[in-house]
């Protein structure tokens, strides 16, 4: 069975992406010259999150059938595809502490 890479270069997009505004770059040269006023946060945020969740699913039923013994998964797939779910939820932890982190920020300002 061949690895999955569809979303690959889309999940390393969203890296660059977010990297860049991390530095200080403006949100419209790295992404490809959408606007920023037509993302929605909380859409970008859900569909963030169901991918997640799609990944541990997909390494789950991996995981589940190579267990069984199917002869069309192997190891190197599932072991690819655990680190792919478990380095995905990392990130999805990290933008949680960072967003909480905000939130705490913005309600300890003096007004």
């Amino acid at each position: 069975m061949a690895i999955d890479t569809r979303n690959v270069e889309q999940m390393l997009s969203e890296l660059r992406s977010a990297a860049g505004v991390a530095q200080g770059r403006p949100a419209d040269r790295i992404g490809g010259g959408q606007d920023a006023a037509g993302v929605d946060f909380s859409q970008a945020l859900k569909s963030a999150i169901d991918q997640v969740g799609q990944a541990q699913q997909q390494a789950q039923q991996m995981t589940k059938d190579f267990a069984s013994g199917q002869s069309d998964v192997n190891l190197q797939d599932v072991m690819i595809n655990l680190q792919k779910a478990n380095l995905s939820f990392q990130q999805m932890v990290q933008v949680r502490n960072k967003l909480v982190s905000a939130y705490q920020d913005i309600m300890n300002m003096q007004v």
